[in-house]
């Protein structure tokens, strides 16, 4: 009875732990992408310590009320080494759940990425590498996404999916196409946040029409997938409902702000706009800022959401299907 009993605790325990990992997780992609917003990747010169201090050592005044890209940067470093904690206290308690074993090999994995993906930004700082910068700055959202997706694999919602059916058909590899499509957006997108000072304005430019292009076309196959679950022809549950309904929140929120961004950023696209076509772009500006970094981290966001999706349905349709000793019986 005890055993039973810690049983049923230990995925909620799981599930909380899992939640805190990805809500941190998601901070620090905000703090990491505050960070190249401001050019302040290279505010602290040296990894792990800081300016010769041990990295909790350094004087919390000094960075605290100091410039801003110090303490964005310092702050991103103390944020990540939180996520790590938290990562490694998840997989503690995953090896005591003794009914899923995977979980704790899920755990360790994206313990693994979270420890990977903190060498990479520390490297991208003793190298002074813009590139590594970019690459670390597109494996922290899939980092996310595998948080993500053991916050989904730990929750109750994921227990009950076997209750219902699905017919998804080919609406999981739409799903997998949505995914692919969000993650390859990401890695445009980076090319336009790390652009490089020798880039040809050709090159920019050409950048700049992929990305509008594979905006649009992520608008389609997000807007079609999600409407065609919200409108019950492939789905049941009500976790597959609501994660289609977050997809359309979070596109409608991510289209604003791609406007927001360029606006911001290019001033506005067309002429003779009155008073507003007068207004100064401010170089790493309030708004500027905001309103770029809250671009990419809904970024982030929609590539777990589609990821999420993704597996739920796949879930489902797996489920569904009939056993062997099943078709038989009905033979």
């Amino acid at each position: 009875m005890v055993l039973e009993c810690r049983e049923r605790q230990g995925p909620r325990r799981l599930f909380w732990i899992a939640l805190a990992v990805a809500a941190t997780m998601f901070l620090l992609i905000f703090l990491g992408g505050l960070v190249t917003t401001q050019d302040a990747g290279m505010a602290v010169p040296d990894w792990p310590g800081t300016y010769g201090y041990n990295m909790f050592a350094y004087p919390w005044t000094t960075w605290l009320y100091g410039p801003m890209d110090l303490l964005i940067e310092h702050g991103h470093r103390l944020l990540g080494t939180v996520v790590g904690l938290l990562a490694i206290f998840l997989t503690v308690v995953a090896w005591f759940h003794r009914s899923e074993r995977w979980l704790f090999w899920f755990a360790l994995g994206l313990l693994l990425a979270i420890i990977g993906q903190g060498v990479l930004g520390g490297v991208r700082v003793l190298r002074d590498a813009r590139t590594l910068a970019m690459v670390h700055g597109c494996t922290g959202p899939l980092v996310f996404g595998l948080a993500s997706a053991m916050v989904l694999c730990t929750s109750r919602s994921w227990k009950l999916l076997p209750r219902c059916s699905v017919g998804g058909g080919r609406l999981r590899w739409w799903l997998v196409m949505q995914t692919a499509l969000a993650i390859l957006q990401l890695l445009v997108g980076a090319q336009l946040r790390h652009c490089e000072a020798w880039l040809p304005p050709s090159s920019f430019t050409g950048i700049v029409h992929l990305h509008l292009t594979l905006a649009g076309l992520l608008t389609i196959v997000v807007t079609t997938n999600s409407l065609r679950i919200i409108l019950g022809q492939t789905a049941s549950h009500p976790m597959t409902g609501r994660l289609a309904w977050l997809m359309l929140g979070l596109l409608g929120c991510q289209l604003l702000l791609g406007v927001a961004t360029w606006i911001v950023n290019y001033a506005l696209p067309w002429q003779g706009a009155g008073p507003l076509a007068s207004y100064t772009i401010g170089l790493k500006g309030y708004w500027e800022s905001w309103i770029t970094t809250c671009h990419q981290a809904t970024g982030s966001l929609i590539i777990a959401s589609s990821l999420a999706l993704a597996l739920v349905v796949f879930r489902q349709s797996t489920l569904s299907k009939p056993l062997p000793s099943a078709k038989l019986l009905q033979l």
